[in-house]
């Protein structure tokens, strides 16, 4: 009985590994691996902000203030289940395409306006 106990304390448990679902894979068919693959990206997208018109009014004017003191603002995006995070300054908007054209310091490029979910001054 001491040598179980003796053999059972010196056992390294850190050399176990589990492979976790990739033992389970051998036996599923090919389209099920592909349904499981895309129901965990689906899983991982954000939900688009419910944005109203208080929220459209404070993005609005935190564009115009940082359009009229040129300043550096950080935009929050959402777009297909994803927050996207840009930085610069504003050149130009055009209404008629509802793009904002920003420049910082490696490129300039367009956004579209319809992403935009929250706005901050850089100052």
């Amino acid at each position: 009985m001491a040598n179980f106990e003796e053999d059972w304390n010196q056992l390294d448990l850190s050399r176990l590994q589990d492979r976790g679902s990739k033992k389970w894979v051998a036996m599923m068919l090919p389209e099920h691996v592909k349904m499981l693959r895309e129901y965990g990206e689906e899983i991982k997208k954000e939900p688009r902000p419910d944005l109203n018109e208080f929220d459209y009014e404070v993005i609005h004017d935190q564009i115009a203030l940082a359009m009229q003191r040129n300043v550096e603002i950080k935009i929050k995006r959402w777009k297909e289940g994803e927050f996207i995070y840009n930085r610069g300054t504003i050149q130009w908007i055009d209404l008629r395409k509802r793009t904002i054209e920003i420049e910082d310091p490696f490129r300039s490029f367009e956004l579209s306006i319809d992403e935009i979910v929250d706005v901050t001054l850089s100052e």
